[in-house]
């Protein structure tokens, strides 16, 4: 583990000190402009950087709080209680990293920063000369590439089959034609996080058929990114789970470190890629990649930049959906424009957003959520930093890094597919893949309504006063004669037939039942139901429930429930439910 660093970011003398106001105050640094926060009440001090942990908003007064305790993002307008370090919007979400506050003896302050060291800085090695051809990176599809490095070929985020996030995510880009040939011809693959754009099952199905004994590398995250390995029945024997922050030698030249994000270190990675002391950084989905601290000047940076990867507001009855979504779009390209402009790296290439909604079921969805452009955001950053080399990738081109290090104008650094390849898919599978999905419905387990109280009871949410009603619905989210249409009570996990006199939060969700009973039959999170669009929600009152989503789409038992154990006790007197339909 790298060595813990103390540093002073920001002092005040005793003149300034003693003019902080009783709560909230907003100060600068003179030396390098960045932002923090200090609060100050009777009992001390507590202090933060200016800076939102969802993703990197600047926080303003809260003129809506008399108390003077809270701020508010100027980005999604979340609320940090600064006199506790909480975010009050969501509730239960993050807690803001904290500065350490030191009195000094002539009354002034200094707040402190206590951070590991970098951990790529560990061992450096000086660039070695590459030679023409010698490392090549080969862009497949979505987040997919490929990377040849010397005889080594090192394949990232296999998605190159099948859907993601149940039936709601499709390649937007063909794969090229030897696509699954170079999957099983890698000699090592990393896979970011659990999420099904980047560890796609159907695609890894294809690998353990040929080649099961490939080494797949993942990062050590809390929730295990391979968790529903042995449910899917794909038989993969070579995953190594390394920690993070540690440079993995792979051989003389070639080795990588893993890193977690910032904001959900439970399930999310990012990588770097070092060969011959040049560093390929990969930043994956991370919002906060590494809590914000990445290496500089690095020679290829690739990252994600189209958003529209989120329930919401996608999945929400709301009226400004489009507007919305259009700013949000505009925040995120500048941000990543910004963040690249920081960090300098000798080329950029935006990639992990190549995803369509592409089945007739969810046009509207596809007509609404629309992204951002990998050459918008080139164009910007080219505009922004015009010494940083840009590629838009398409399926099949592949980038000689070595010539391009050394020749930055030259166009020959990047081969483009030949000249009629596909390059967007017009031809998807629908029907294998939801039909797998619709095969849940028929399970004896829901003729049974105590199935409700035993799925919940194994999700183990509760305590919390949220009330929630489940609806099975159609394909167009009307709600279905033969369905279950039930409510769950999380402040006592009761099941009640009305909503409950107290005040408390409500939301109404409709999901498609194909969905959603494979999702209960099988154990799986809820990011199928939720990112993949599979449902439609309303809330009661308009606030995001943090606790209640983090729960179900990331905290959820590793194992499935035991349907065999429902079904024996089923019919039993113990086993009834109070549970009863609308």
């Amino acid at each position: 583990m790298a060595a813990q660093t103390a540093k002073v970011v920001l002092s005040l003398d005793a003149e300034a000190a003693g003019l902080l106001k009783r709560g909230v105050n907003f100060k600068k640094s003179s030396e390098d402009g960045t932002c923090y926060i200090i609060y100050k009440s009777p009992k001390g001090f507590r202090a933060c950087r200016n800076q939102c942990k969802h993703q990197g908003g600047l926080f303003i007064k809260d003129i809506e709080d008399l108390n003077g305790r809270t701020v508010k993002c100027t980005k999604h307008n979340w609320r940090l209680n600064v006199s506790t370090m909480k975010y009050m919007n969501p509730p239960d979400s993050f807690l803001q990293d904290e500065l350490e506050v030191e009195m000094l003896v002539d009354g002034g302050l200094q707040l402190v920063e206590l951070k590991p060291e970098d951990p790529w800085l560990v061992d450096p090695r000086e660039p070695l000369e590459l030679k023409d051809g010698e490392v090549k990176v080969t862009y497949l599809t979505h987040a997919c590439m490929e990377v040849q490095l010397g005889q080594r070929r090192f394949m990232f985020d296999p998605w190159l089959t099948g859907p993601a996030f149940a039936r709601g995510w499709w390649l937007l880009h063909e794969p090229p034609a030897d696509a699954l040939d170079k999957l099983c011809k890698a000699d090592l693959i990393y896979i970011s996080h659990m999420h099904s754009d980047h560890l796609s099952y159907p695609t890894l199905k294809v690998l353990s058929e040929r080649r099961p004994d490939v080494p797949i590398y993942v990062g050590d995250t809390s929730r295990p990114v391979f968790w529903y390995l042995a449910q899917s029945q794909v038989m993969l024997t070579n995953i190594n789970v390394v920690p993070f922050g540690v440079w993995q030698n792979i051989d003389e030249h070639l080795r990588f470190m893993i890193l977690m994000d910032g904001v959900h270190p439970e399930m999310d990675t990012c990588i770097i890629v070092e060969y011959k002391g040049h560093k390929i950084l990969n930043t994956v989905d991370c919002t906060r990649p590494n809590g914000g601290r990445l290496p500089e000047k690095v020679d290829l940076m690739m990252s994600d930049f189209a958003g529209g990867a989120s329930g919401f507001p996608m999945t929400f009855y709301d009226s400004w959906k489009a507007e919305f979504i259009k700013n949000e779009r505009k925040k995120l390209l500048n941000y990543k424009a910004s963040l690249v402009k920081s960090l300098q790296p000798r080329i950029y290439c935006p990639f992990a957003g190549y995803f369509v909604e592409a089945h007739p079921s969810d046009r509207c969805i596809k007509n609404t959520n629309v992204k951002n452009s990998a050459e918008d955001l080139n164009a910007l950053i080219n505009s922004q930093a015009p010494d940083i080399r840009t590629w838009t990738p398409k399926p099949g081109a592949v980038l000689d890094l070595g010539l391009a290090l050394r020749e930055p104008l030259n166009r020959a650094a990047i081969t483009d597919p030949p000249t009629g390849v596909k390059i967007y898919k017009d031809w998807w599978d629908f029907d294998f893949y939801v039909e797998e999905l619709n095969g849940a419905i028929s399970s004896e387990i829901f003729k049974h309504h105590s199935w409700i109280q035993f799925y919940y009871t194994w999700a183990g949410f509760r305590h919390y006063n949220l009330v929630v009603r489940m609806i099975e619905s159609d394909d167009n989210f009307e709600p279905l004669a033969t369905g279950h249409d039930y409510m769950v009570d999380f402040l006592d996990l009761s099941f009640p037939t009305t909503r409950p006199d107290r005040e408390h939060s409500y939301i109404e969700i409709k999901n498609r039942i194909g969905v959603m009973r494979y999702t209960v039959l099988h154990g799986c999170l809820w990011d199928g139901l939720y990112i993949g669009f599979q449902n439609r929600i309303s809330r009661d009152p308009d606030v995001y429930h943090h606790k209640f989503w983090n729960h179900f789409q990331i905290n959820l038992p590793l194992s499935r429930p035991d349907w065999d154990r429902f079904l024996q006790e089923a019919d039993s007197p113990s086993g009834k439910s109070n549970c009863a339909m609308f």
